[in-house]
């Protein structure tokens, strides 16, 4: 027997559910307390195996202290202060990960604004420099092909 293919539309609002909630630093089983569920049906519901009725999408909205439109679309985000652009949604997703809220809480740890500064020069530095490497690694490849 075929296994159940999660709707795209419900994989979305799912993620989305699971994405805002990681922005604000609340674990599953706080989120289903506050919606009177099982942190399980509320892992159902972010993979988008089973459908979010309209009163809980509202509950959850109201919890999550956004407007039920940020579950849909861009527009829902930009409402809610969070404008998603390709740029902007690939640096939501990453800040909602392990990493990135290990990242950024250990960041806003760091009190010294000179700190800061330095941390912040020292990662776009790195970054930068990946990105020349990755370059210069494939302009070298290139020459291989050619030559």
């Amino acid at each position: 027997m075929k296994a159940k293919t999660p709707n795209a539309i419900d994989a979305y609002v799912g993620e989305r559910v699971r994405l805002r909630r990681k922005l604000l630093g609340m674990s599953q089983v706080s989120l289903s307390e506050s919606l009177g569920i099982t942190f399980q049906q509320l892992q159902k519901y972010e993979k988008g195996v089973n459908r979010i009725g309209a009163s809980r999408l509202q509950r959850i909205a109201e919890v999550l202290g956004v407007p039920i439109g940020f579950f849909f679309d861009e527009e829902g985000a930009h409402t809610a202060g969070l404008q998603l652009s390709a740029e902007t949604d690939e640096v939501a997703h990453f800040i909602a990960s392990k990493e990135g809220l290990a990242l950024t809480r250990a960041f806003i740890a760091i009190e010294d604004p000179n700190i800061r500064r330095k941390l912040l020069a020292l990662a776009r530095s790195l970054g930068s420099s990946q990105s020349v490497t990755d370059s210069h690694e494939g302009w070298e490849r290139a020459d291989e092909t050619r030559g």
